[in-house]
């Protein structure tokens, strides 16, 4: 009988499933339709990990928008992506800078082919009439108090509704060579 005990022991714990969370559940449940033969329930299990995932990834680059500064808000908007699915996909995130009588909004775009377009734009912004800027180490193109920058080739960093001058200074705060690893 005692000896029974420990192989028991060990069966019941490597039956009892690890810890699993809302992706990794809808992941196998997609599996299961799919090994069952219901394929469209499959492909809304896969659709539901998917969006989830793209969450974290939102949450991630959320984290790269700087700050507030003293005596200023930020709100961070959290249905930007809903937008660019509609554009391509990829993920983005948000936030309204407000204080002082200013307000202006830093937008950040990773992975969507809308930002492959903005590159050429970004590099010749001298043929376009734009001027080009420095923040930092970051050239970002200037071009009716909207700034942009291109990161990586694939990260776009957009500042616009108050003066260059306003702006600025927190698009200073920004990691980009942190951001130039997201999602890497």
């Amino acid at each position: 009988m005692f000896r029974t005990l420990p192989l028991i022991a060990a069966l019941a714990l490597s039956a009892a499933p690890l810890a699993a969370d809302e992706i990794t559940d809808a992941l196998d449940s997609a599996k299961q339709a799919y090994e069952e033969g219901d394929v469209a329930y499959a492909l809304e299990e896969l659709e539901y990990a998917k969006q989830q995932m793209l969450a974290l990834k939102t949450d991630a680059l959320s984290e790269y928008l700087p700050p507030a500064p003293d005596g200023w808000t930020r709100e961070v908007d959290t249905e930007m992506n809903a937008g660019l699915a509609m554009m391509g996909g990829g993920v983005g995130a948000e936030a309204e800078y407000s204080g002082g009588g200013e307000s202006f909004t830093i937008r950040l775009m990773a992975d969507n082919p809308m930002v492959g377009a903005m590159s050429g734009m970004i590099g010749n912004a001298a043929l376009m009439g734009a001027k080009i800027v420095r923040v930092g180490r970051q050239k970002y193109m200037l071009q009716d108090n909207q700034m942009s920058a291109l990161i990586d080739h694939r990260i776009l960093v957009q500042a616009e509704g108050a003066s260059p001058d306003v702006m600025q200074p927190l698009l200073e705060t920004i990691d980009y060579r942190a951001l130039s690893g997201f999602g890497r």
